[in-house]
């Protein structure tokens, strides 16, 4: 079986670390944006008037 039957593999294994730092900056990406989210939705929430109904 010839080993070129994936030859884009290749490009994304060990090229210069690009990929180890996408690897670890995708995730904390995903978390940052989900706080920024999360604060802006609590200072939204903050600003408002309680609601006693």
């Amino acid at each position: 079986m010839p080993h070129d039957h994936l030859p884009g593999i290749r490009l994304l294994a060990h090229q210069g670390g690009w990929d180890e730092i996408g690897l670890v900056a995708a995730p904390l990406a995903v978390v940052a944006a989900l706080l920024w989210v999360a604060d802006r939705r609590a200072r939204r929430l903050a600003g408002r008037p309680k609601d006693d109904a």
